[in-house]
């Protein structure tokens, strides 16, 4: 089984902290270019972390490429957990659905309710991670650094299963976590 999510990165979200000097209010620059990427990930209570980096906005087309890619690591069906969002529930993410019923299942999440998905942890946990004294300066420097991110995290499955641990989550570590 494993749970996935979207997110979105902005070149000009303020994440993080600085240190300065007392009394001297510290300066980080950064261009007046706004610019952002978009993720996709599915994580396992194993540790695996599967996940997609792009420019273009999140649609059906974008979550079909993403289950396409994710069913192709897998010799065994697929069960994903996703929450409410419209491409989820599309009618192009139906259909491809339809045509690879024994690869993968989708399973929804109640609405309203993105404490019950262990992968908002990881969403913030890449926001938090973002670098902020080294801002990229585009669009591909960002991409660069979430993929990075990402890679970081594949090599450590320890810390992918810690996203399990929080209080709202730990359902997901029961025989049958699909009962809402």
């Amino acid at each position: 089984m494993l749970f996935a999510d979207q997110v979105g990165i902005r070149s000009d979200q303020v994440t993080g902290r600085t240190w300065g000097e007392k009394g001297r209010t510290p300066v980080v620059r950064r261009t007046g270019n706004r610019f952002s990427v978009n993720a996709m990930s599915a994580i396992s209570t194993k540790g695996r972390m599967h996940f997609m980096v792009f420019t273009e906005t999140f649609d059906a087309k974008v979550m079909c490429r993403f289950l396409d890619r994710l069913i192709g690591h897998f010799d065994r069906k697929i069960h994903l957990v996703v929450d409410g969002h419209s491409a989820h529930r599309s009618r192009a993410v139906r259909t491809w659905l339809a045509d690879h019923t024994d690869r993968i299942e989708l399973h929804f999440l109640p609405s309203y309710s993105p404490e019950l998905n262990p992968d908002e942890l990881v969403n913030a946990d890449l926001k938090r991670s973002l670098p902020m004294s080294s801002r990229a300066r585009n669009q591909a420097q960002l991409a660069a650094e979430t993929r990075r991110f990402f890679h970081r995290r594949q090599r450590q499955p320890h810390i992918v299963r810690g996203y399990f641990g929080g209080p709202h989550v730990r359902y997901t570590l029961e025989e049958n976590p699909l009962s809402f």
